[in-house]
């Protein structure tokens, strides 16, 4: 390794003991965390593995050496009778094989071990003192050997005896040091997040965090406000109690004194396949409960075991939490690739140092889109925090700038398609950048799909699987190839599954469609923005394509129902010189390229009138109500607006509606219409 290498080592684990001494504190004086356990931990585990590999980069103030953080100065300093621990981490079965591993290695081979399993309580660790039963002193953790006093504090807590026992008559123990957690519970914490939201519009973050600013408040008032709870697990001290020799009996004492404790899920083992199998399918159903866990913790229930077994550095070897996939992780962002999707959106995609998230290691994440990354500064090179919740693909939250070396680099996103190199657009009010080649292969199946769907141009027998079948097979590059099929008839026949019948009705299809009319070829051909009804717009104002082409994006504009987002996209695909030359061979094919003239014949009884139509009508398709109104003089629009007449509305009707009946616009039936034409009732 060069002495470059070495000092880049050096300085990476200056930031992290730097970064993670800062949220150490913001966890466990502060109460206010900025990044999850997780994004935590994984930053904990790359300074450990650093300095494993490399012990000379081990500094004196390393948070790796010990367990937490300082307590507050504004709180008395409490002096732990023993170790407050932390607990090391296992996250998959192996890890737990391997932590039994190591015990029996310690221990006589032919000594039975049993196990307890409790759930790892999401909360404040709390240490409860008792002189001859009375609750006299409270602290937190801190640092795990000197916590803060919050007496007053937790002699608000409810479910915290305030003399044991509680019931009975067993004698209290002369002296009794306890180990809890509070927490709040997933039902109170919604009553408590929407009564605090509702009086003075304050979000909390999450219950662990809600209950640990409440402990520490010092005003025990505000601490009696909020819905605290307890659960205790651990018997840290005991003076003139039975003698007890293990964790399973220490929990039945604990809670015959009074003490609530989460008997219904713990368990106890002798078979450790069926306590790992417990394990992983507890896992399935954690989330059922009414209080936050991050895990289980699997315990040497014999402590004489526990005591020969003993400690590795702030680990106790007898115990160990059983953590379920992390939702977060932090991780080196190496690069940010473009990809380009079927509809033609250019995305973001982080390439990322591999991790492990979620159960699956992970080494790409969606960035969303290029304003994401503009908002919150994200540059090739930093150390960024991914998330993965359930089965979402992973995403990228945040850059940590505090581990910048200054070699990472800003981004923005290209200017041409990283596919096939055609300009890429974007419109006022999106956030989306597109690719205008509508020959673009990243676009081509789903541009094929929607030209050939019942919306466009309706050629039966021609879906998804024919689009990407005649993709793959090099049949067609472009749209315009679908009428170029015919000459492949021979080529189609030998394909699996098309028998001569079904290539003739393809390709007759295909010839029907040259009859479709220009509105639906226009449809097709999938411009952002341009659906059925603003290609009627249009070309009803340009009657033909070539006076679309030439039109400019004021003139379009000032058609009602544009507007200039509209016109914006449209006039910017048919600048593309390889859209030109897409739509010239679609007119040497046959394709209408213009409306034909007007030659009304029914009577101009609706004209004037702007209907927009809304719903499923009883017995007109949305087509044939269209045509019946401009048939008759009216006109048809997209969105109800001040200008509309007349809302045709079946069942079914949505948004229309309402905005509708807001601005008072008459609703029709299909009756109705019937009625304003003299029709007789369907």
């Amino acid at each position: 390794m060069t002495a470059v290498d070495l000092a880049a080592l050096r300085q990476r684990a200056a930031s992290l003991r730097q970064l993670i001494q800062y949220h150490a504190h913001r966890y466990h004086v502060l109460d206010a965390p900025e990044i999850s356990d997780e994004a935590y931990d994984s930053l904990f585990q790359e300074l450990l593995e650093l300095e494993r590999a490399h012990p000379d980069l081990i500094a004196p103030d390393s948070p790796t050496l010990r367990a937490g953080a300082p307590p507050a100065a504004g709180f008395a300093r409490v002096e732990h009778p023993a170790p407050m621990l932390s607990l090391g981490n296992a996250v998959t079965p192996d890890d737990l094989y391997a932590w039994r591993e190591r015990l029996l290695r310690l221990l006589p081979g032919d000594i039975a071990i049993l196990y307890t399993v409790e759930p790892k309580i999401d909360g404040l660790t709390v240490v409860l003192h008792y002189e001859e039963g009375l609750f006299t002193l409270g602290a937190t953790r801190g640092d795990g050997s000197v916590g803060e006093e919050i007496t007053a504090n937790l002699r608000t807590v409810r479910s915290l005896p305030l003399r044991v026992p509680v019931a009975g008559d067993e004698a209290p123990p002369r002296r009794l040091v306890v180990r809890g957690e509070a927490y709040m519970s997933k039902a109170e914490f919604a009553r408590f997040q929407a009564a605090q939201e509702a009086e003075s519009g304050r979000r909390y973050v999450n219950p662990r965090n809600t209950a640990a600013g409440a402990l520490r408040n010092l005003d025990p008032a505000v601490t009696a406000a909020r819905p605290l709870d307890l659960w205790a697990y651990q018997i840290v001290a005991l003076e003139g109690g039975p003698d007890l020799a293990g964790q399973w009996p220490a929990l039945a004492y604990l809670a015959r004194l009074g003490f609530p404790v989460t008997q219904a899920q713990n368990r106890r083992f002798d078979d450790f396949d069926a306590l790992v199998a417990y394990c992983v399918q507890w896992g399935e159903r954690r989330h059922e409960l009414p209080y936050e866990v991050d895990g289980l913790v699997i315990k040497v229930d014999d402590f004489a075991l526990q005591e020969r077994l003993g400690y590795v550095g702030k680990d106790p070897r007898w115990a160990v939490a059983y953590k379920y996939p992390s939702a977060e992780a932090a991780t080196r962002l190496l690069a940010i690739q473009v990809e380009v999707g079927r509809t033609g959106v250019l995305t973001p995609r982080a390439v990322l140092e591999p991790v492990y998230l979620g159960g699956v290691t992970v080494s790409s994440a969606t960035l969303h889109n290029a304003d994401y990354i503009a908002e919150r500064d994200i540059r090739v090179g930093d150390t960024v925090v991914i998330k993965r919740a359930g089965e979402v693909i992973p995403q990228v939250l945040r850059a940590l700038p505090e581990l910048r070396s200054g070699a990472e680099t800003p981004w923005q996103m290209p200017d041409r398609c990283p596919v096939c190199g055609g300009p890429v657009a974007r419109y006022a009010g999106e956030v989306a950048y597109y690719c205008e080649n509508m020959a673009c292969p990243a676009q081509l199946v789903r541009r094929i799909e929607f030209f050939v769907s019942r919306a466009a141009m309706d050629i039966a027998g021609f879906g998804s699987k024919q689009a990407e079948l005649f993709v793959a097979k090099g049949f067609i590059h472009e749209i315009a190839d679908i009428y170029d099929l015919p000459d492949r008839r021979e080529a189609l026949l030998a394909l699996e599954g098309f028998a001569a019948k079904k290539v003739e009705n393809l390709l007759q299809a295909i010839a029907a469609s040259k009859q479709q009319p220009a509105t639906r070829l226009l449809t097709g051909l999938g411009i952002h923005f341009v659906g059925a009804a603003v290609a009627e717009l249009l070309l009803e104002h340009f009657r033909s394509f070539a006076a679309l082409a030439a039109a400019s994006a004021e003139e379009m504009a000032e058609i009602e129902g544009i507007g200039p987002r509209i016109a914006a996209s449209v006039t910017a695909w048919f600048a593309q010189p390889a859209n030109q030359r897409t739509l010239a061979r679609l007119a040497a094919a046959g394709l209408p390229m213009r409306l034909p003239e007007a030659t009304p014949e029914a009577p101009a009884t609706l004209a004037g009138r702007t209907f927009v139509i809304t719903g499923t009508l009883p017995t007109w398709s949305r087509d044939r109500a269209t045509a019946i109104i401009k048939e008759h003089g009216g006109k048809v629009a997209a969105a109800v607006s001040g200008a509309t007449d007349y809302l045709l509305a079946g069942e079914k009707a949505g948004s229309k509606l309402e905005k509708a009946q807001k601005l008072g616009i008459p609703i029709l039936s299909e009756e109705d219409v019937r009625a304003l034409l003299g029709w007789p009732a369907a």
